[in-house]
């Protein structure tokens, strides 16, 4: 199964704070959502949140969600309920490895 990085999301305990640190730093353009923004990049798509508290976690794209998370538990990781839905696709958040390092799937919109 194929797995590119396709996104990825920086928890923050306040919001404003962190778009100003990373405009600033990395000229990057946020867009408000209603739990934090979407980061532009010129490279991967992003967001910022309060939801998890300070933490940085990257996305994997998947054809299927549902057979990345069965293979995620196949080889020993672990998969939660931590899901959601946008333009950009399906998200699954809460997965683990067989080490315990935090990583998310992302399923992209059929086209």
């Amino acid at each position: 199964m194929a797995g590119e990085p396709s996104h990825f999301e920086i928890g923050i305990p306040d919001v404003e704070r962190a778009r100003k640190f990373y405009a600033e730093l990395f000229d990057w353009e946020f867009e408000s959502t209603a739990h934090g923004a979407q980061i532009g990049t010129r490279a991967l798509p992003g967001g910022i949140h309060t939801e998890k508290g300070p933490s940085v976690q990257i996305f994997f794209s998947v054809p299927s969600i549902e057979e990345a998370a069965k293979r995620v538990l196949e080889l020993g990781g672990e998969v939660d309920e931590g899901s959601s839905e946008s333009a950009g696709g399906r998200y699954l958040h809460s997965c683990r490895d067989d080490q315990g390092v935090p990583f998310g799937l992302h399923e992209a919109v059929s086209s």
